[in-house]
């Protein structure tokens, strides 16, 4: 059995240009096509896709999700879902304990209490993303990247956060108030976030030794699909605000 293409693009919350464009560039192919030209996607094209919407998910930009799922000595379907579906779990895990801390600290503060600090920050452990980092951005970027926000005393990395408070403060109030994202005001935001992103050591760079342009963009894509970082933005809207102002700033440095 197979499903025509604006049924799947419905089923997996994405569009038929999404699932035509993923044809175009060989990455998922329909099972077959109609005489109409109608694309059709079988059980394993829909698999495929399954997986290829886990990856994007964790940012990877669509030639390395090609390059991983072609793999020859790839692990079967099944198998890679499976770990997938071992990340996720994990992640779900850790939000519950994030809850957890957090839900602890609103009592605490309502009842006029001093909240406990061995119980503020479970689940909030940076370690935590290691192998998520590893897997985007390679080992290197993580290790470099720890070693720098463990090297910072307390007060430095208090200042670190209210920089990124500050800024994330600013996009969510932007996009509450409808800024265009090729205007001054989002363009001033996107050079904050370029300049913040490039204080952290380890992430890729271009020949020039910036911050590189299809990783900028890369985490404009990541922070609309997962609603962790979304979250920092006010939301999806929020964040489509951020990668829109981020593509922008990218094309006037061209």
């Amino acid at each position: 059995m197979d499903y025509p293409i604006t049924t799947v693009a419905r089923l997996a919350g994405t569009t038929s240009r999404t699932l035509r464009h993923y044809g175009d560039v060989g990455l998922l192919e329909p099972s077959r096509v109609g005489t109409n030209g109608y694309r059709y996607y079988d059980a394993d094209t829909l698999v495929r896709l399954q997986r290829i919407l886990l990856l994007r998910s964790l940012g990877l930009p669509l030639p390395v999700i090609r390059d991983v799922l072609d793999d020859g000595s790839a692990d079967a379907p099944a198998v890679a879902l499976r770990r997938h579906l071992d990340h996720l779990r994990g992640e779900q895990q850790r939000l519950d304990r994030q809850i957890t801390a957090v839900l602890t600290t609103v009592e605490a503060l309502e009842q006029g209490e001093e909240p406990m600090p061995e119980k503020m920050f479970n689940g909030f452990d940076h370690t935590q993303y290691r192998d998520e980092v590893e897997q985007r951005w390679g080992r290197d970027a993580y290790e470099q990247g720890d070693s720098w926000w463990r090297g910072k005393s307390d007060d430095e990395k208090a200042a670190f956060g209210d920089v990124v408070a500050a800024l994330n403060a600013g996009w969510t109030d932007a996009a509450a108030r409808g800024v265009s994202p090729a205007g001054d005001e989002a363009q001033a935001l996107a050079r904050r976030h370029v300049a913040w992103l490039s204080s952290v050591p380890g992430l890729p760079t271009g020949d020039d030794g910036s911050l590189s342009a299809e990783y900028i963009r890369g985490l404009g894509e990541m922070y609309v699909s997962d609603a962790r970082f979304a979250a920092n933005y006010g939301g999806t809207r929020g964040a489509e605000l951020v990668r829109a102002a981020l593509g922008e700033w990218l094309s006037r440095q061209s």
